[in-house]
């Protein structure tokens, strides 16, 4: 009996001890379950999408020649593709005749080279912030064909020259064409005909050979417009005529284009070569038309019924915001096989162009880094959706 009784004790004991041990450890799994932190979203854009595209800004004059010392270390942080905004547009690096202004684009190209970043070079040939000399032949009149083919070698030869070597690729025309797919009536269309589009890629082609070269528009969301581009560029290629990427300008609003019409066009446009979203930011203020896209002729005076936010964005604007640039990177993710760069057509809403467009004085929120480069909502959500489709896979 004492026997019985001892071996009853024992199997208890045995038994308590194994539960007890069991419901310890799960209870140490169960914690650890609990504890276990999320993996941390990326630290930069240029970190989180590594591999699928570069993520680019374009630089103004101050940021490209380190007098902005606040936007230096969010630029260096989180882009590894630099876009010249302005400088390298023929108004300001080529206003006159026998004059070239080059120091900006220089500390630019040094500013990239300095961080191991591509550099884009915009832009060779546009209708706009080019000088009236360029398109007269000295006494009021408009210039010959041949003198304005002459002046557009001249200033590729100089310019692409210049840099050949350093700069990954270049915008070599830019905003050719209506919105309805035809091309611009612009002066380089009237006075030298199409043969200005063939001589331009061809020159820079032969000046840089190695730099790729790329056309590039706003509104390419549009069909009629993006059909336009599709004939443009493969009527070149057609021609022997070395047209490496398109270059879909991303001036849109918090609703449209649609995300299906921005799939679209990157998938027709695929089939000609690169794609790049360029000029990318999300305009959130009122307009005072149905303007699309970066037509900078079509202005109005100021009204501040469409300059309603001089306080700050509202939080749920914030994050409509946020939200819609989470839902195109989602798009670009998808479509990361054909989209090789995104860049953004800035880097912080203090140097956004929509401040001054369509109306000047404005106070503008396009982008994902506020006026004293701090981000912003919409920064978080874009990495954070980059962590989900990562930890979902």
């Amino acid at each position: 009996m004492r026997l019985h009784k001892t071996l009853l004790a024992t199997s208890l004991l045995t038994a308590t001890l194994a539960y007890s041990c069991n419901d310890s450890q799960q209870n140490a799994n169960a914690t650890t379950t609990e504890t276990q932190p999320a993996s941390a979203a990326p630290a930069s854009l240029k970190a989180a999408f590594e591999g699928e595209f570069t993520i680019g800004a374009a630089l103004n004059g101050q940021q490209a020649m380190g007098r902005d010392a606040d936007a230096t270390p969010v630029i260096t942080q989180h882009f590894n593709s630099l876009t010249a905004e302005n400088i390298m547009k023929w108004g300001p690096i080529h206003p006159e005749p026998d004059k070239y202004n080059f120091e900006p684009a220089d500390a630019l190209v040094a500013l990239s080279e300095q961080n191991n970043m591509e550099l884009i070079g915009h832009t060779l040939v546009w209708h706009n912030q080019t000088p009236d000399w360029v398109f007269e032949n000295g006494k009021g009149k408009p210039a010959s064909k041949a003198q304005l083919l002459q002046r557009m070698e001249e200033h590729i030869r100089k310019v692409a020259g210049r840099y050949k070597g350093k700069v990954h690729g270049w915008d070599v025309v830019n905003e050719a064409l209506n919105d309805d797919g035809t091309l611009r009536q612009s002066r380089w269309l009237t006075i030298a005909g199409e043969e200005y589009l063939e001589r331009a890629y061809r020159l820079a082609n032969e000046v840089d050979p190695e730099a790729e070269l790329y056309y590039n528009d706003y509104n390419m969301w549009k069909p009629a417009k993006r059909d336009g581009a599709i004939l443009l560029v493969g009527n070149l290629q057609e021609k022997g005529i070395r047209v490496d990427g398109i270059g879909m300008q991303g001036h849109w609003g918090l609703e449209n284009p649609s995300i299906a019409q921005i799939e679209e066009s990157i998938i027709a446009f695929s089939k000609l070569g690169k794609v790049m979203i360029t000029e990318l930011d999300i305009d959130v203020l009122p307009n005072p038309s149905n303007r699309n896209g970066a037509d900078i002729d079509a202005t109005f005076e100021f009204d501040a019924q469409y300059n309603v936010y001089t306080d700050g964005l509202p939080d749920s604007l914030q994050q409509k915001l946020a939200q819609r640039y989470a839902d195109i990177f989602a798009l670009f993710q998808k479509h990361s096989d054909k989209i090789s760069r995104v860049t953004f057509w800035g880097v912080s809403d203090k140097n956004s162009w929509l401040n001054d467009w369509p109306i000047k004085g404005r106070t503008s929120y396009p982008l994902l880094f506020d006026r004293n480069y701090q981000p912003k909502p919409a920064l978080e959500a874009v990495l954070q959706s980059v962590n989900k489709q990562a930890n979902a896979q």
